[in-house]
């Protein structure tokens, strides 16, 4: 027998066959141990992933997984479940490209392997209404550079109900899946989808606050990835030999778009030390989250204006 492949279904004498959910949540997570996956995209341990995968496979509402976990499952059930199993353990993809499913700010985005799986602590910042930053009522225009599956932009037009969002990514197929969730949460008056890079096709646009999670993986950190991140795009991964080539185009230009008194907050991840590097002399506020999740800065149009690096003066 594989590791993947289940034990035939016992009969009452036999206490150790698989009958319930509950047993193959178990079951699954301990395959997943033994083939010593990553995770990272949604979960940090094999008996999350393991449950995520298993309630999404059945159809059961995580909200009322407790009710369900000592049901047994059908023959059909546990085929299916083999099966996706042996495909997380055998091609290491990730349990999101699987289920086709990630939950952002508290809502389900529709994600495949031409986007990111999203996963940034920014999604803490769009559940306050960027307070205590900002002003919730004084949002009106948000710009969301590298949008991927679009769900920084939609979660915060979902959060934010006043707001317009312009959503930006240089990639025709990110944007194709970005419209799909654009269009399950009917949002196609308030989140523009446009192909551009960067700011290229943004000229005249101004913004109360411009977010991005742009690429920022170094070359270093590209050739040592788990192979779990080697399924997302490589467009929104690497950015250079500090991981920084995307971030620097930002900060040079972000002043010209925003309005005063304007906010920028960029996700720059594990390339934190390079930022400082890079930027000695930029204030920027460094954001703690309660869910955890760092390398997130804050900035002020004003700021970005007085500083050496920025295109924009006054």
């Amino acid at each position: 027998m594989t590791m993947w492949q289940l034990p035939e279904l016992g009969n009452n004498s036999d206490d150790t066959a698989l009958l319930t959910l509950r047993d193959y949540v178990r079951w699954a997570a301990t395959r997943f141990i033994e083939a010593d996956l990553f995770f990272g995209h949604g979960s940090d341990n094999p008996f999350d992933e393991a449950a995520t995968l298993l309630f999404h496979l059945l159809h059961i509402p995580h909200e009322r997984s407790e009710t369900y976990l000592d049901c047994r499952l059908t023959t059909v059930e546990r085929q299916v479940i083999a099966e996706t199993v042996a495909l997380r353990i055998s091609k290491r993809l990730p349990a999101a490209y699987l289920t086709h499913e990630a939950w952002f700010a508290g809502y389900s985005f529709y994600v495949d392997e031409r986007v990111l799986i999203p996963r940034s602590p920014i999604a803490e910042l769009i559940e306050a209404g960027f307070a205590p930053w900002l002003e919730p009522d004084r949002i009106h225009k948000i710009l969301d550079l590298c949008t991927g599956s679009g769900c920084i932009a939609i979660a915060a037009a979902l959060h934010l109900e006043e707001v317009t969002v312009d959503a930006v990514d240089i990639s025709p197929q990110a944007l194709a899946v970005a419209e799909k969730n654009r269009l399950r949460y009917e949002l196609t008056r308030r989140v523009n989808l446009i192909e551009s890079d960067l700011f290229n096709k943004l000229t005249g646009r101004r913004y109360d606050l411009i977010v991005s999670n742009p690429p920022y993986v170094d070359q270093l950190e590209m050739q040592i990835l788990p192979h779990e991140y080697r399924h997302e795009p490589r467009i929104a991964l690497e950015a250079g030999k500090d991981g920084l080539d995307i971030v620097r185009i930002i900060v040079a230009n972000a002043a010209g778009y925003l309005n005063p008194k304007g906010v920028l907050i960029v996700e720059v991840g594990n390339s934190v030390a390079q930022f400082g590097t890079a930027f000695p002399d930029l204030p920027v506020i460094w954001l703690e989250f309660e869910r955890g999740g760092e390398g997130v800065f804050l900035i002020t149009r004003e700021q970005l204006i007085a500083s050496q690096y920025s295109h924009i003066k006054s």
